[in-house]
């Protein structure tokens, strides 16, 4: 690097989850839409840059997480977003839509009715998906995120563990996942155990790599486990039921909200096992005590469903993020 880069952007937190919003100082990434310019994004240097020294110590820090505002696939959608994390790109975000959801209205990017709902389209490189904002008195509530279809992929797949064979469901909500009860590595979501959770959720993600369970049927893009989810079953509450989570993605890399696109995921299991009825509501928290709620919005014969989920997204703060080329950590550095 020859030259001094700035970077703007506004970061916002769901249920506890970072998501830096990127707007200004991002080069242009190529592709004729946006799950293109996610496939893309990995090999331009200068975007690379850019993903590293935002998510990386000492401006980020191994949990960070992100997104590059990009055009959208057409005019159809408000926005495009292309999705990061420590390791790389994902396919889906449901936090990080909620959040985009909320600073598009509070920004006045979309303009928002001062006393209902605003939709804010987005696209994803999963799909389209929508932010349904909840203003009152002029202030946003909440967000609902409409997710694209989640159906189940696989159930009760065998993996070995080092304490015995462990069971795991696969299912996708904007990409796939596996659910595996805590409970099976003899833990509970809690955090006094969450190094022993993320070593159980890297197992189960490792052992699934070239799995044929963690094949798209449709499009080899969204191939891969993106997470493992480990739960909590806390019975019901009177809308449903009620459980906690933490996903455990990347190499390592742990959600502090219960996930957007996980609790998505989540949706068309807990219908196959009859735990969810209709027009019940599951109750979903985090390892923090943060919560979502969702809901299956739509479905069809084959059990694909179209899941909602409704968070909240905090503004934490506006920031000008600078690289000079003589840092002597260069675009950073992680410790786990």
């Amino acid at each position: 690097m020859h030259r001094e880069l700035s970077v703007e952007t506004t970061d916002y937190h769901t249920a506890g989850e970072p998501f830096r919003i990127v707007t200004g100082g991002v080069p242009e990434i190529p592709g004729a839409t946006v799950a293109e310019r996610r496939v893309n994004a990995a090999h331009e240097r200068d975007v690379e840059t850019v993903r590293r020294m935002l998510v990386h110590e000492p401006r980020g820090h191994a949990g960070m997480y992100g997104g590059f505002l990009v055009p959208p696939d057409d005019d159809g959608a408000d926005l495009g977003v292309v999705f990061w994390h420590t390791d790389g790109y994902s396919t889906a975000c449901g936090h990080g839509t909620i959040a985009l959801g909320m600073w598009a209205v509070e920004s006045g990017v979309v303009p928002a009715d001062p006393d209902g709902v605003t939709n804010v389209v987005l696209d994803v490189p999963s799909g389209r998906v929508r932010a349904a904002v909840d203003v009152r008195d002029g202030v946003a509530r909440s967000a609902t995120f409409v997710n694209v279809p989640s159906w189940v992929a696989a159930r009760d797949v065998r993996l070995d563990a080092p304490h015995g064979a462990v069971h795991v469901d696969v299912s996708y909500g904007g990409a796939l996942f596996a659910s595996v009860p805590a409970s099976a590595f003899g833990l509970e979501v809690t955090p006094d155990r969450y190094s022993e959770l993320i070593a159980a959720g890297r197992l189960v993600k490792h052992a699934l790599e070239g799995h044929d369970v963690a094949r798209h049927p449709q499009d080899p893009r969204l191939s891969g486990i993106y997470g493992t989810i480990l739960y909590d079953d806390l019975g019901r509450t009177a809308s449903g039921p009620h459980q906690r989570n933490i996903t455990v993605f990347a190499d390592g890399q742990v959600d502090r909200s219960p996930c957007g696109s996980g609790t998505s995921a989540r949706l068309p299991l807990l219908l196959a096992d009859g735990l969810l009825g209709d027009g019940e509501v599951l109750t979903h928290d985090s390892i923090v005590g943060t919560r979502f709620t969702a809901r299956v919005r739509e479905r069809d014969d084959a059990g694909r469903v179209v899941p909602e989920v409704t968070g909240r997204a905090s503004l934490t703060g506006r920031h000008t993020f600078v690289l000079r080329p003589d840092d002597e950590t260069g675009t950073g550095f992680t410790l786990r």
